[in-house]
């Protein structure tokens, strides 16, 4: 098929590789520039370089303009295909092929819409995640779906590992997808827009240490934001810290939330949600990284005691 691809990051990388290796015919790539913003900046194989390398024409464009439309009708594609775009589309451009849009986002719609989905469903608790090609339409992540696969969540999983892991599903997923357009018999399906959820844009604040959860939901927290993701953090003594490695506690433990009260299994326990009633476990942080780059165990550094804050 005649495809014109729009993407960015190693997503991007990822499945424009796929297009080529499956041998469709790419006569135009659209992409963003590279961007030292946080999320942009990590995860950032060039689209712009490997269609360079293949020799084939890029556009390079922060949002969709008369320009970038004008350029897709002479491509005269037969469908675009889109994964990791990060401004809206128009219609006239999503409907102008035969064959329309396909977009792909990793996770399981109508779950998970919107922004770092793999890394909300790890927070969340989910089971399993996974990736879904779906017709795009006015809505963000809402058309229907064509193509999608589930993988599960174990009870180890980063957040880096469930990346990865989706991404080797892209070969896959595209060329089952493409090849039910260019046989005439795409079976779409419709989103249950009751089951759908919404996620924004992860900033700083989103991953600061929440002392008013349970262990076991900071435990998954701190294996989510997994390097090159910005790492889970709070303050302790002054200092703000970023928490590379925890675990649940085996022992409950009472007193006050945020204190740093023993060791246990060569990590320093800290009190959770309600610890008064010394019924809940507590978050055990097994390694610490300081402003200053390095790493320290838990155990050693949390010997002062103290209080892990929100704030300096």
């Amino acid at each position: 098929m005649r495809v014109v691809f729009f993407g960015f990051q190693t997503w991007g990388v990822r499945t424009l590789h796929a297009l080529l290796d499956l041998h469709h015919d790419v006569p135009l790539v659209v992409t963003h520039p590279s961007s030292a913003q946080t999320y942009k900046a990590i995860w950032s194989d060039s689209v712009e370089e490997l269609a360079g390398d293949r020799g084939i024409p890029v556009h390079l464009t922060d949002r969709i303009d008369g320009e970038t439309i004008d350029l897709v009708k002479r491509a005269e594609p037969d469908v675009i295909v889109v994964n990791s775009w990060y401004t809206w589309m128009p219609a006239e451009l999503y409907d102008l092929p035969p064959h329309g849009t396909l977009n792909f986002h990793d996770s399981l719609l109508p779950k998970f819409t919107g922004f770092s989905p793999v890394l909300w469903a790890l927070i969340s608790g989910e089971s399993e995640f996974g990736l879904t090609v779906h017709r795009m339409d006015e809505g963000l992540d809402t058309g229907d779906i064509l193509v999608q696969r589930a993988l599960p969540i174990g009870p180890c999983d980063t957040g880096t590992d469930l990346v990865l892991r989706g991404m080797e599903l892209i070969p896959g997923v595209l060329d089952e997808a493409l090849t039910a357009l260019a046989g005439g018999s795409p079976a779409w399906q419709p989103q249950d827009k009751t089951q759908r959820t919404y996620f924004h844009k992860r900033s700083d604040v989103d991953s600061r240490l929440d002392l008013s959860w349970p262990a076991t939901d900071l435990e998954r927290f701190v294996r989510a934001l997994s390097a090159p993701y910005p790492r889970a953090y709070t303050h302790y003594r002054g200092r703000r810290i970023e928490i590379l490695e925890a675990r649940v506690s085996q022992a409950r433990y009472g007193g006050t939330a945020g204190r740093v009260i023993v060791q246990e299994g060569g990590g320093a326990v800290v009190c959770g949600p309600q610890p008064f009633r010394g019924t809940n476990a507590g978050l055990v942080i097994t390694r610490v990284r300081t402003a200053d780059g390095a790493e320290h165990e838990g155990a050693e550094f949390f010997l002062p005691g103290g209080y892990l804050t929100e704030a300096p």
